[in-house]
């Protein structure tokens, strides 16, 4: 069975719709996710609002970025080194 994939910005609709009264049970069934995950996504984006969500994504984005563009320059780091030491 495929997995769903929920946005951010659903994610925190189905916690709205707890928060408002809706049992955990029921909004398991109706999204077909199993409970925990909904108590999973409670800790993780509970207390956001929708912009929040947005900036979290734009956040996550630039970090991966900054993350690949430390890579590179760690092999780069790495290549010069070897070069320098005459290993080339």
């Amino acid at each position: 069975m495929k997995r769903k994939r929920y946005t951010h910005e659903q994610i925190i609709s189905i916690l709205k719709e707890h928060e408002a009264g809706q049992p955990v049970g029921e909004l398991a069934r109706r999204y077909g996710v199993v409970e925990n995950t909904i108590y999973r996504w409670k800790s993780k984006y509970g207390g956001m609002e929708i912009s929040d969500a947005r900036r979290l994504r734009e956040l996550e984005r630039e970090n991966a970025k900054l993350k690949k563009l430390l890579a590179e320059a760690e092999l780069d780091k790495a290549a010069l080194k070897e070069l320098v030491q005459g290993k080339w």
